[in-house]
């Protein structure tokens, strides 16, 4: 899964005063990576309407709307920690994992990333990481045989 993710698009210092501004910024890196349009980061809001992207373990994983698919232009992810926490409607968030993904490949990739968050070991790691190099390989499967020698 890191291989959606560069350094670049991990910031470890961000702060927002709602949901709707940590998913404006999370979609914003996602926008700068050039993994979507700038209109994707509306699909997020609309998505955050309808059903919440609050994960558990202080994590969020904002992503689009199924009518947003056509504005992505490869599979992505960003990285935004906020230290003082966001108000994720009655949540406390201290991460947001942007999603962009072509076609259905969202699926495995909210797949990936739960069985990273549901292990509470993970989830503080990554919540505490304070370096992207730190991120990137706690986002490694580290149980897969078919990538061992990567």
């Amino acid at each position: 899964m890191a291989d959606l993710l560069s350094r670049d698009d991990v910031v470890l210092d961000a702060e927002a005063s709602s949901a709707d501004e940590a998913i404006r910024l999370t979609g914003g890196v996602l926008v700068e990576a050039g993994a979507v349009d700038a209109s994707y980061v509306e699909a997020m809001l609309q998505r955050e309407q309808s059903v919440s992207t609050y994960m558990g373990e202080g994590f969020a994983i904002p992503h689009g709307t199924v009518e947003s698919k056509d504005t992505v232009t490869r599979d992505a992810l960003s990285f935004v920690k906020f230290p003082a926490g966001v108000d994720w409607n009655g949540n406390d968030v201290r991460v947001a994992i942007g999603i962009a993904a072509v076609g259905d490949n969202h699926v495995g990739i909210l797949s990936q990333l739960a069985r990273i968050l549901v292990d509470p070991d993970s989830a503080k790691q990554l919540r505490e990481a304070d370096d992207a190099d730190t991120v990137l390989a706690l986002l490694q499967p580290g149980d897969s045989d078919e990538d061992d020698d990567a």
